[in-house]
């Protein structure tokens, strides 16, 4: 019988293959060579000691012990292009595999995206970067595969009881991931691989009879007598179906202020708020592997630390190990950040989002816009940062020590993100409350992470899109809208996923919630 083992090994017998082999020989009492394969299930670091060790979870077979490698292969979908249409707002992942759900089920989606597809994206890109220009349509939020494909493609969730994690996995491996992804106690895609695995899966979805719209922006939804109808696109064409996934990410105010103006429930989400730090990549190494130099063999360190301020939790966001910072804004006139890193996490800096929770309360001088409060007072640190660093993308950039002791620095060194930076005193950028706790916070950081609170440290602002600041109302049950037939709030736009997994499976619901009802 083939024997399943926990170990914990160094990371040098981790990494080699015939160094493990000899070393589990011996854990079972048997002669290297009678080993036939091991495979392993699960891996981790465990860095809580100056001794490093890797976790390992892994199966031995012995040579006469049945053993055939698997192929993780792709559901048998079937041709849909003449079954009932489904609409599916929005590229991301809670829509694309909300598309192929529905192959999978025997219905066809026409999945509409405002943004271009991958290839094209990267032109706009490239647009905010160096010439400072914001597509309204086509940046690092808006496009096929929506804010994930160039932000660095992490696929941990914290929130297990959301839905099957492993299928989802599975699936991007079938696409063309890594098996690696399978094994990570944090897997990860990296933003450079990420735009083929899209693009198949688009293909795929087109091959078995789906649409996929580009360039094709929603700007109204029919809907009589309380049952959708179908949209109207920017070009005046209407797409008739009595089903529509609402699947279009946390940045689309436009969408939420349609829902708004026609009266379609929605309400103010609490979110998180702060700044994206940047250290070195190898300060951050040293602070978690307790080394100088981490070696060949571990990974870029990431780190993760939450502390309660004067109420409220502080935490660490989006933490991109050998990543850089890129700008996100959607519309000209703001600037946001976020974080992303390639496959190999092989930059010089590592950059995290520090956020601080928001209250409901905190929206307050911004009632009279009712359910929008929270994205308007999100909207006015945006518009604020961009005013404060020159009305470009460059964004209010401070030293941490700095910013903790309320002096502008007098010089910021290059940084990660390209539009550039502008010495700012970052309490200008934020509500007072919220100043008074990152500067409390990064002392705490500081005392937690010997070495973290750091004149070398640079803080840019804001990070800002965290979460949707509107959940769209549904039933816990059916996924359908509370008021408006047809209608199914999805993902992390409509206040339910937080992340590309816990996305991907709320598009998987809601699909399977529209097959029972059809």
């Amino acid at each position: 019988m083939p024997r399943e083992l926990l170990l914990q090994v160094t990371p040098e017998i981790a990494a080699n293959e015939l160094l493990l082999k000899d070393y589990l020989s011996k854990q079972i009492k048997v002669f290297p060579q009678e080993i036939q394969h091991v495979s392993i299930l699960k891996r981790s670091i465990d860095a809580r000691q100056k001794a490093i060790k890797i976790n390992l979870k892994v199966i031995i077979y012995l040579k006469g012990e049945p053993f055939q490698e698997t192929k993780i292969e792709l559901p048998i979908y079937k041709d849909v292009s003449s079954a009932q249409e489904v609409i599916v707002v929005g590229a991301g992942p809670a829509g694309l595999f909300a598309a192929l759900q529905l192959i999978e089920l025997g219905l066809k989606p026409i999945v509409i995206e405002r943004g271009k597809d991958v290839r094209g994206r990267r032109r706009d890109l490239k647009a905010i970067n160096v010439d400072h220009l914001v597509n309204e349509d086509s940046n690092y939020c808006f496009g096929e595969g929506g804010a994930g494909t160039y932000s660095d493609g992490k696929l941990y969730t914290r929130s297990k009881k959301r839905g099957d994690v492993t299928r989802i996995l599975e699936l991007l491996v079938a696409f063309g991931a890594s098996e690696d992804i399978l094994v990570e106690a944090h897997p990860h895609i990296g933003t450079n691989k990420l735009p083929k695995i899209i693009e198949d899966i688009r293909n795929k979805i087109i091959e078995f009879g789906g649409q996929v719209l580009f360039d094709t922006r929603v700007t109204d939804i029919l809907v009589k007598n309380n049952e959708i109808e179908g949209i109207v696109t920017q070009n005046g064409d209407k797409i008739l179906a009595n089903k529509l996934i609402l699947a279009t990410g946390h940045s689309a105010r436009d969408i939420f202020e349609l829902l708004d103006k026609k009266k379609i429930f929605i309400e103010a989400k609490p979110f998180a708020l702060g700044v994206r730090a940047e250290h070195s990549q190898q300060l951050i190494d040293s602070i978690q592997y307790s080394c100088d130099y981490r070696g060949e063999h571990l990974p870029p360190a990431p780190y993760s630390i939450v502390k309660q301020v004067n109420g409220r939790g502080m935490y660490s966001f989006c933490m991109c190990p050998g990543g850089v910072i890129a700008p996100c804004a959607t519309s000209p006139g703001e600037v946001v950040t976020n974080g992303w890193s390639p496959s190999k996490r092989d930059q010089v800096t590592a950059n995290s989002g520090i956020v601080i929770e928001l209250k409901l309360e905190d929206f307050k001088p911004f009632a009279k816009f009712g359910a929008l409060a929270g994205m308007e007072f999100q909207k006015s640190i945006e518009q604020k940062a961009w005013h404060l660093a020159g009305e470009t993308q460059k964004v209010p950039a401070q030293r941490m020590v700095d910013f903790t002791q309320n002096k502008v620095s007098a010089d910021i060194p290059k940084t990660s993100y390209v539009p550039g930076t502008t010495s700012v005193e970052m309490g200008q950028v934020f509500p007072g409350f919220l100043s008074q706790i990152l500067r409390e916070g990064f002392k705490e950081f500081g005392k937690s992470m010997r070495g973290y609170l750091t004149n070398e440290a640079i803080l840019h602002a804001p990070e800002s899109r965290t979460s949707s600041p509107v959940r769209i109302p549904r039933d816990p049950i059916t996924y359908e809208h509370l008021q408006i037939k047809g209608l199914y709030p999805c993902g992390e736009g409509a206040g339910y996923a937080g992340g590309i997994i816990s996305a991907a499976i709320d598009g998987e619901k809601c699909a399977l919630m529209i097959a029972e009802t059809l």
